[in-house]
């Protein structure tokens, strides 16, 4: 069943239960530690009172006394329960009235629950009818029980990324761009790597981060810990910095780059998204690039939306993929493309480097087709700033 048409299954047996039983609200709602949080709610005419996407403290509701056995899962009259009577909800909602059983995932661990609640009370409620509501609560279970685990890893990783963020919980490391010509160093990238374990990749950190609302503010602190280095780093090198359209849209760039000498600065857009409109982000560019940034397309030929980077920003300078240098020197498809990349750079005036060397066949294939520079494993993993440094003072190895 698909997702949608889930959803539309859960509402309408909301609607029915609530019917059927003649009750005001009918919910589900999800357990997110101390919280319950209202996922569906059918109660007509009183949206005033609970709707969809309310927290409350599972302290205020009846949810965790009936999962810890202090209330009973059907009260006809909370009138004659006294726990009920002495919680603040039940007078200010008022409930005459509650069924709820527990909503529960495969391991059958409670992650929510299905509740009918009326003003009035209702001593015609029976057994029968709470049997029925555990059905349905047991078939509407293995419908959100996934949805709601992906919810909470969600939920978690996204406090996991703003602590990060408070916290600075990440460093940097730089990787040597190399003239492939000359094998003279010409630049660094820089790198974030996120410090807490178990390692994540820094896109998956992103993502969190996007998902959680403080992508940018993200981005503004990596490229300010990484701008650190160009007050060690020969000045004849420049440095790369990562930036997502969302980052150069917001405005943030010109202050957070103002004190960079602006001809040391390339600016690698990275996101792989449609950009919703070029234009706008030309027009964000255009200041820093008439102060002497220098903009790049990273991972050209990863899909289409990079190739529509290329073509609508007039990059200074074109970032070749890994999966084009892969293997380019035994694969004539990956040849033929690359070569087309050079003659595309050489039209438009762009500076082409290819990432992800790894081999010397691929290095002298790519000096051949006549890309101007490179980096990637073979020229010089990343690492830290000082071992960088030392390490590009004579070429690699194999170069020498």
């Amino acid at each position: 069943m698909s997702g949608q048409s889930s959803e539309v299954m859960i509402d309408r047996a909301l609607s029915a239960v609530r019917q059927h039983l003649g009750m005001d609200v009918a919910y589900i709602s999800q357990i997110h530690g101390d919280l319950t949080i209202f996922k569906k709610v059918d109660a007509p005419g009183l949206e005033h009172l609970v709707k969809p996407g309310d927290i409350r403290s599972l302290d205020d509701v009846y949810c965790r006394h009936i999962l810890e056995g202090r209330l009973p899962e059907l009260i006809p009259d909370t009138s004659l329960i006294p726990l009920a009577l002495e919680m603040p909800i039940t007078a200010a909602v008022p409930i005459g009235s509650h069924i709820s059983v527990p909503v529960r995932d495969d391991d059958g661990m409670a992650v929510g629950m299905f509740c009918c609640l009326s003003a009035r009370p209702r001593a015609d409620l029976s057994d029968r009818d709470l049997g029925f509501i555990r059905i349905l609560a047991d078939m509407i279970g293995r419908q959100v029980s996934e949805q709601y685990r992906d919810e909470r890893e969600l939920g978690d990783r996204s406090l996991l990324v703003r602590q990060a963020l408070e916290e600075r919980a990440f460093s940097c490391v730089y990787q040597p761009i190399w003239d492939l010509k000359t094998a003279r160093p010409v630049g660094l990238e820089a790198l974030v790597r996120f410090l807490p374990k178990p390692y994540r990749p820094p896109n998956e950190w992103f993502a969190d981060g996007e998902a959680a609302g403080i992508a940018v503010d993200l981005e503004v602190e990596v490229m300010r810990r990484a701008m650190n280095a160009l007050e060690v780093m020969p000045p004849d090198l420049y440095l790369s910095l990562n930036a997502s359209p969302a980052l150069v849209l917001s405005g943030r760039l010109a202050e957070l780059l103002a004190s960079a000498q602006p001809e040391r600065i390339i600016l690698e857009i990275t996101e792989h998204a449609i950009v919703d409109s070029y234009d706008d982000l030309t027009e964000a560019l255009a200041p820093l690039r008439r102060s002497g940034i220098r903009v790049a397309i990273d991972d050209a030929g990863a899909g289409y939306s990079t190739l529509q980077h290329i073509l609508q920003l007039a990059p200074d300078r074109i970032k070749l993929d890994m999966s084009l240098t892969r293997s380019v020197d035994t694969n004539p498809a990956r040849r033929a493309l690359v070569l087309a990349m050079v003659l595309f750079a050489r039209e438009t005036g762009a500076v082409l480097i290819a990432e992800g060397i790894e081999t010397r066949g691929e290095f002298e294939t790519l000096v051949e087709l006549g890309v101007a520079k490179g980096q990637g494993y073979f020229l010089g993993r990343p690492d830290r700033l000082a071992q960088t440094l030392q390490a590009i003072k004579s070429p690699p190895g194999d170069l020498a």
